[in-house]
C-alpha cells in the first residue's frame, strides 16, 4: 500500500520545485526526502521525476500522478478535518506561522504560547521576517502580514487597516527642520527598511487628494523594523511607520509626526492561508484567536493616542 506521507513528500518536492525546499518545508533532510520518492517509484514501478544536479522535472506519469494525489490528499484532508469538527477532537499537528520582526515578537510570539497551553497537541513552529516570505517555499500555514495584499491565491482574513504616519525625533527636526511638501523628503536623511525586492526606496503618499510617489534615501537601511525605530528615536532620520507601532512614542513626545498633511498610504493587516474548503482545526483555531488578540492589541495601543479617531476594525 502507498504511504500517503510519501505523496505528501512527493507533492512537496513538485510544489517546491527541489528536494532541498521541500525538506526544509517538511523539517526532513534532502537524501530523505529523496528516499522517500524512490520507494513510491518503487511501488509504483515508473519513474515519476528525471532529475539531474540541475533541475527536477516531472515524466508523464509522474504529471498523471500528481493530478490525482492532489485531489486524493484534498479530499483526506477534508474528512480529517470534518471529523475533527463534528466529533469535537482537539486541533493536532504542526501549524507554521510567519510574521513581522516586531510584531512577532511582541504579539504573536506570546500568543503561540496561549494557544499551545489550550490545545497541547499541537506543535509550533514561528518564523520572524520583515522580508514578505514566499508562503509554499517556507510550507507556511498562516502569516500575519502588513502590507498592501492582492494575492488572490490565498485566503485574506482582514483585521484591520492600518493607518500610517512619517515621524522624527524633536532633535531631527531642531537640526534639520521639517519637510513642507513630499518633495522636501528628498532633502532629507530617511531611515528605509530594506531587502532583495524591496521597494522602500519609494514612498507614497495622499497629497492634496492624489497618490505621490517619491524618490527617498539616507545613510542607513536595515531589514528589522524595529532597528528602524530605534534609530529614529536617536534622531537619525525619518521613519515610515504603522502608527500603532510607535503610538507610545508619540504620545510621549519622543517622535513627531512630520508631514501630516500627506499621510502615507494605509496598509492591511491581516491573516493569508492557502484558500482550502475547510481549515484543519488547528489552523481555523488559531486564526479566530489571533482575530481577536490583534484587535484587542490595536485597540490598546491606540487608546493611548488623543486623536485616535476610529475603532481597531477600520482605519487604525
Amino acid at each position: 500500500m502507498i504511504s500517503l506521507e510519501n505523496v505528501r513528500i512527493f507533492m512537496r518536492a513538485v510544489e517546491t520545485g527541489s528536494f532541498s525546499a521541500a525538506g526544509r518545508m517538511l523539517r526532513l533532510s534532502p537524501s530523505v526526502v529523496s528516499y522517500r520518492i524512490q520507494l513510491l517509484e518503487d511501488h509504483l514501478n515508473c519513474r515519476l521525476l528525471t532529475r539531474t544536479t540541475r533541475s527536477m522535472n516531472l515524466t508523464e506519469a509522474g504529471r498523471v500522478f500528481f493530478e490525482r494525489c492532489v485531489e486524493i490528499v484534498d479530499a483526506v484532508e477534508r474528512a480529517e478535518a470534518s471529523v475533527a469538527q463534528d466529533g469535537g477532537a482537539a486541533p493536532r499537528g504542526s501549524l507554521r506561522v510567519t510574521a513581522p520582526l516586531g510584531l512577532g515578537r511582541r504579539v504573536i510570539a506570546p500568543m503561540l504560547a496561549r494557544y499551545r497551553a489550550l490545545q497541547p497537541h499541537t506543535d509550533l513552529r514561528l518564523r520572524l521576517s520583515d522580508h514578505l516570505l514566499d508562503l509554499v517555499q517556507e510550507g507556511v500555514d498562516v502569516a500575519v502580514r502588513m502590507a498592501r495584499m492582492d494575492d488572490s491565491s490565498f485566503t485574506l482574513r482582514k483585521i484591520a487597516e492600518l493607518r500610517r504616519v512619517l515621524c522624527a525625533a524633536p532633535a531631527y527636526i531642531e537640526a534639520r527642520g521639517s519637510p513642507k511638501t513630499p518633495q522636501d523628503l528628498a532633502d532629507h536623511d530617511c531611515l528605509l527598511l530594506r531587502y532583495p525586492g524591496s521597494q522602500q526606496f519609494r514612498w507614497t503618499l495622499d497629497y492634496r487628494h492624489e497618490a505621490i510617489t517619491v524618490p527617498v534615501s539616507g545613510p542607513f537601511d536595515v531589514d528589522d523594523g524595529d532597528v528602524l525605530t530605534q534609530w529614529a528615536l536617536d534622531g537619525l532620520g525619518i521613519v515610515l511607520k504603522p502608527l500603532f507601532e510607535i503610538a507610545e512614542h508619540i504620545t510621549a513626545g519622543r517622535l513627531v509626526e512630520v508631514l501630516p498633511e500627506a499621510p502615507p498610504q494605509p496598509v492591511t493587516l491581516g491573516l493569508l492561508y492557502p484558500t482550502k474548503r475547510m481549515l484543519p482545526p488547528r489552523a481555523k483555531t488559531f486564526i479566530d484567536l489571533a482575530v481577536d488578540e490583534l484587535r484587542g492589541h490595536l485597540a490598546a495601543k491606540l487608546a493611548l493616542l488623543k486623536s485616535a479617531e476610529t475603532s481597531p476594525a477600520e482605519t487604525v
